[in-house]
């Protein structure tokens, strides 16, 4: 870079970055040009106006983030049924949010939101979950081929509780969150919190639901994985108990090793997560893990931000 175009700065083409602060800046420089963005993204062959009846020409209102038609006056608001609705929050501050969740591969915190942004802890909270929202992968595509399927254990130990805290000792994964994994190997992951202890009834429903029939699923010998061998499926189990972690292809490595990117990311990044919004985490990472062929800082941010839609009235 010239040091004569300092206020002009550009990517370096030897660096990694394929979506930058540089990009963003100009790209979003202002509450303006994200709601453009916005309107763009939500009516992509122009506002149809109920009014008039028609799809009319509507123009930007200097004083509020709407538009208006140009036959009748009648406002159109592209943030209202959005995650955006009810937010006096700058709308560039949201999409610099978002910005900063796609640029990390192991998340970020809403306290570091409220030092980056500047604002309260709070409103950084708020954002993070209502981001988060955009982010669930439950209506995406059914599993096939070779699935690996596991159960793993959220929370503190314990023993590590005061003793007014505690519930009676009953094993090592009491007052644990279970959750259940289902991973296509080479393709998408699937993460659910479910009860514990879990029973056959708890993990079926999920398993008929996101597997393909006549899919080959691999499992270590949990009791709540028999009713398997009787189903559509072919299944293969790995015997854990006896020492044994691989046979063959039969292995449950993939999904464990889901388990621990999660474990290991909410350890460093958060320390802890409350049962009740866990599965807003794992939904954060499957969602990172699904992409993680295209974890360019460009394709994230673009996938979060394309979520972003109205919801049904």
């Amino acid at each position: 870079m010239s040091k004569s175009n300092r206020n002009n700065p550009i990517r370096s083409e030897s660096s990694d970055g394929t979506f930058t602060m540089m990009e963003f800046d100009r790209e979003f420089p202002d509450d303006a040009a994200c709601l453009e963005w916005l309107k763009n993204r939500l009516y992509p062959n122009g506002i149809h106006c109920p009014k008039c009846g028609r799809v009319t020409k509507h123009h930007r209102d200097s004083k509020r983030p709407s538009y208006a038609c140009q036959e009748c006056g009648r406002h159109e608001h592209p943030m209202r049924g959005t995650i955006f609705e009810n937010s006096a929050t700058s709308l560039k501050l949201w999409f610099h949010a978002i910005f900063l969740m796609a640029s990390t591969r192991c998340g970020i915190s809403a306290k570091q939101i409220e030092r980056e942004l500047g604002v309260t802890y709070k409103c950084a909270w708020r954002m993070f979950n209502r981001i988060r929202s955009l982010l669930d992968e439950s209506n995406g595509p059914k599993l096939s081929g070779k699935v690996e399927i596991d159960e793993s254990y959220y929370g503190g130990k314990n023993e590590n509780k005061h003793v007014s805290k505690r519930k009676g000792y009953r094993g090592h994964y009491q007052d644990k969150t279970m959750v259940f994994g289902m991973v296509e190997r080479g393709g998408s992951v699937i993460a659910k919190v479910v009860p514990s202890p879990p029973k056959s009834g708890d993990l079926l429903p999920h398993i008929r639901q996101r597997i393909m029939p006549r899919s080959v699923i691999f499992s270590d010998e949990a009791k709540f994985y028999d009713p398997l061998t009787h189903m559509d499926y072919g299944h293969r189990r790995v015997h854990h108990t006896a020492q044994v972690y691989v046979s063959g292809d039969a292995h449950t490595n993939t999904i464990e090793g889901f388990w621990s990117l999660t474990k290991n990311g909410i350890r460093g990044v958060y320390h802890n997560v409350s049962a009740k919004y866990l599965q807003m985490y794992l939904n954060e990472y499957a969602f990172r893990y699904n992409r993680r062929k295209s974890l360019g800082r460009r394709n994230m941010f673009d996938a979060v931000i394309s979520r972003i839609q109205k919801e049904a009235s």
